[in-house]
């Protein structure tokens, strides 16, 4: 008898899976199903603020795949349709047709919950009012697009100071607005130490963008049309002609938890390594809906990054399709810029490392891209955590020009094979006047935290 694959979600995940498990069985052997409520599938949300920035075309450039693609494929994918019920018992889904109502029941076999994450709106007043957006989906960036385009004044306020309202900020300054970011912290980008993100400070500031750290929105306010007009924390208010919320996405798991699921304390889906819904066979999750390992940590995270959600849809569909596959953890890896400011961390920042335990010693150094005495050699800065006694890395953050953000990588493969800092040291790193020092920034600070392992043992 032919089995019935349900996919709930129809991008990185949800559709990686479909795909995968379509590669590795006959359509005689697997009806595919996959169920998405917007009004595209396979993109890259990632690119959105470039889009919105202008430097992208969008939303057709950022579309990996599209439903026909997907249907000439025999993946039946049936957009602006929204799942509004899963029976774990009766193995069938609820949907709704968007444009009609229509409601129908489908069987399923196996299913893929790929629900995606949705952005923060705090319940404050004002903060559904037109004019107030989220960016999580290409729909979000066509709607902060169409206000941009309507917009009477150019006053953007941003509200929080992380990866997205970062790159939203300078997006809508190379929209030619004048932008205000509002962040809560003491200062911007907490995914990075205190002293690393004071260097993205410098550079925010430095584009003309207001910052304001430790603001405490408390509301929006609107106008005599009920649109956003102004932006009010505990002690100002900013007048802002659009609004834009990045202050961090939630798992979208109101279906999985109506229907029984497991869920992890930050309210995503709970699987073991094969992306299996724990104590649930046939039923699958990944992406941004899941929690997954850290393998530094040792613990559940909440970490969506579209890398992880294409690799979990890969492992699901894998397995799905009769293979064998495993989704082992992450070690926390992000990279980001502010123009040409490239910001990134992989592992644990020194609040972490305190939370999950550890003992550790840090060392910073201060480097350039390539040989000090190349054209085009850009400053840059490295710092590095390493357990006390042991050495093992625990984390590594870089803050830089041109040529920084990707060194990142280095330090993700040594935290992934739980390497020490001294066995650092002796990496064997490609080396040429243009693309490095003789010692790489990522070496330099590997040798500086070993002394500083040493001399912590010696003392």
């Amino acid at each position: 008898m032919r089995e019935r694959l349900v996919v709930i979600g129809g991008d990185a995940a949800g559709m990686s899976a479909a795909s995968q498990a379509r590669r590795l069985k006959d359509p005689k052997a697997l009806e595919i199903v996959a169920f998405e409520r917007g009004h595209h599938a396979s993109y890259s949300a990632c690119g959105i603020p470039y889009w919105v920035g202008g430097e992208v075309d969008g939303p057709a450039q950022l579309v990996a795949r599209t439903p026909e693609e997907h249907r000439a494929r025999q993946i039946d994918l049936r957009m602006r349709t929204e799942v509004t019920g899963i029976d774990v018992a009766g193995g069938r889904v609820r949907s709704r047709r968007l444009p009609d109502g229509q409601e129908v029941w489908t069987g399923f076999d196996q299913l893929v919950i790929a629900t995606g994450a949705r952005p923060v709106r705090p319940p404050l007043p004002g903060i559904d009012a037109p004019g107030v957006h989220g960016v999580q989906t290409l729909d979000d960036g066509q709607a902060l697009l169409d206000t941009l385009r309507e917009a009477k004044g150019r006053r953007a306020v941003v509200v929080g100071a992380g990866y997205i309202g970062v790159e939203m900020a300078e997006a809508l300054l190379r929209r030619d607005y004048e932008v205000t970011l509002l962040n809560r912290a003491p200062q911007p980008m907490a995914t990075l130490d205190p002293d690393m993100g004071e260097l993205v400070r410098e550079a925010v500031t430095g584009l003309g963008i207001e910052l304001v750290d430790e603001a405490e929105v408390t509301g929006v306010r609107t106008d005599e049309a009920g649109r956003a007009c102004a932006v009010v924390t505990s002690d100002a208010e900013y007048p802002a002609d659009v609004v834009v919320l990045g202050i961090g996405v939630r798992p979208e798991t109101e279906l999985a938890e109506a229907a029984g699921l497991p869920l992890g304390d930050f309210g995503g889906l709970l699987t073991d390594q094969g992306m299996r819904v724990r104590g649930h066979t046939g039923i699958w999750a990944g992406g941004d809906c899941v929690e997954v390992l850290d393998l530094v940590a040792g613990r559940q995270r909440h970490l969506p990054l579209g890398t992880h959600a294409n690799k979990q849809g890969q492992v699901i569909g894998t397995n799905v399709g009769g293979g064998y596959a495993t989704f082992p953890g992450v070690v926390g890896t992000a990279v980001s810029k502010v123009c040409d400011l490239e910001i990134a961390r992989t592992g644990l920042l020194e609040a972490e490392a305190r939370e999950a335990g550890f003992q550790f010693v840090t060392a910073t150094v201060e480097s350039t891209s390539r040989a000090g005495y190349f054209p085009g050699a850009a400053p840059m800065t490295v710092k590095m955590l390493a357990e006390r006694r042991t050495g093992r890395l625990l984390g590594t953050q870089i803050v830089g020009r041109e040529g920084a953000g990707k060194r990142v990588d280095v330090a993700a493969v040594a935290l992934t094979a739980r390497m020490t800092v001294e066995q650092m040291t002796a990496l064997d790193l490609g080396y040429a006047p243009p693309f490095s020092p003789v010692w790489d920034p990522v070496l330099v600070a590997a040798r500086k935290a070993t002394q500083a392992v040493r001399a912590d043992g010696a003392g």
